[in-house]
């Protein structure tokens, strides 16, 4: 059959949870190496923003000029308020380094001669991530968590009178004007909390980074010393139905990291819009169950039903000897699913795939029983 070479390579590929010869196949194409200080400048969650609202233009000062009307009276119009700055939600945005650290908005025109008004200022829209907190002083005062919610960061300005406005039966002839009021000027703090669906949660050097980079097309920095990834990665597995699962590799915790310890709490606060977690767990280490309830300790401190929500264990680096020595004692400590599995090797991935599916889609369809839209990427 002539047709036999291309129908191979159009037909996907039979994989296999068991067989050694498929898992082999799994393994990715080699990425290009990129150090984790590069992609520093990739992902930004924090940004001190300062924003001032355009000024409004002055009122007009200038009297009615026309053959044979000698008494016009005034005709100055008022000025054009100034443009606001807003912050806009927008899907599209996965960070904060694209935002600016001061956005001013534009200023409104001054009024003219015969009535006429001057323009209002254009406002300033600053796109930022879905999941974006706005604090001034500490405190929240805006979250962004819908696509298109938009937050009036700084208000423009109001434009001035023009004597025109100012004419009265006493007064026929007022040379009274205003200047337009400065727009409001304040210091924001944008803080971004990551909505991905699923959180890895592990330990330094549990292989977070290494699983993320073989389920997803995400390319964290990956090294055999501890706390190789400081900043949040998100990545999306990509299935057959066209549906998206963001998958964030937030930094490893260590204990005592609600008392900000380590990296402490600023990576913490990533994990609470994760709608499900995945714990990953060192398989080679001597007892790994203790991992797990040292995750879900300082989960739970740093936040009341932070561990309770759904999630999987998955023993990572099964390749090892050591690793399948320690799985069967995991299981029977562990009252949750495990799923062994080899990052390197891509050995038993499949298993994490179709569970994570079904994780993702007992999410979707309990947000639209609540009337809630399920997060989409």
């Amino acid at each position: 059959n002539p047709w036999k070479p291309l129908l191979l390579l159009l037909s996907p590929p039979a994989f296999s949870t068991t067989c050694a010869r498929c898992a082999k196949d799994r393994r990715l194409r080699q990425k290009r190496a990129i150090s984790e200080r590069q992609l520093t400048r990739c992902f930004v969650d924090q940004r001190k923003v300062r924003v001032v609202g355009g000024q409004g233009g002055g009122g007009g000062h200038s009297f009615h000029s026309e053959p044979r009307k000698e008494f016009g009276g005034p005709d100055g119009g008022n000025g054009g308020d100034g443009g606001h700055v807003i912050f806009k939600a927008d899907q599209q945005m996965k960070s904060l380094s694209s935002v600016f650290p001061f956005y001013r908005g534009f200023h409104g025109e001054r009024g003219g001669s015969k009535n006429c008004y001057g323009a209002n200022g254009a406002h300033v829209y600053v796109k930022v991530p879905v999941g974006t907190l706005v604090k001034e002083d500490g405190e929240v005062v805006a979250d962004l968590t819908e696509h298109g919610e938009e937050y009036i960061a700084a208000y423009g300005g109001a434009g001035g009178k023009g004597n025109r406005f100012f004419l009265s039966n006493e007064n026929r002839a007022p040379k009274l004007f205003t200047p337009g009021e400065p727009g409001q000027e304040r210091v924001l703090h944008l803080e971004l909390k990551t909505t991905a669906h699923a959180g890895l949660v592990g330990f330094p050097n549990a292989g977070k980074s290494s699983l993320l980079r073989a389920i997803s097309r995400a390319k964290p920095a990956v090294a055999a010393y501890p706390f190789t990834t400081l900043n949040p990665h998100v990545g999306i597995v990509h299935y057959q139905d066209y549906e998206q699962v963001a998958v964030a590799d937030i930094p490893g915790l260590i204990r005592g990291a609600h008392q900000n310890r380590g990296l402490g709490m600023a990576f913490l606060r990533h994990i609470e819009r994760c709608r499900f977690l995945l714990y990953v767990l060192d398989l080679s280490v001597p007892q790994p169950w203790t991992q797990l309830q040292d995750l879900k300790h300082e989960l739970e401190a740093y936040g009341k039903g932070l561990s309770e929500r759904p999630g999987v264990v998955i023993g990572n680096k099964i390749d090892l000897a050591q690793s399948r020595i320690s799985l069967p004692l995991l299981r029977e400590q562990v009252a949750e699913r495990v799923i062994p599995l080899s990052a390197l090797t891509g050995d038993n991935l499949e298993e994490l795939l179709v569970h994570l599916r079904e994780l993702y889609d007992t999410y979707v369809k309990t947000e639209q029983s609540r009337g809630h839209s399920p997060v989409k990427w």
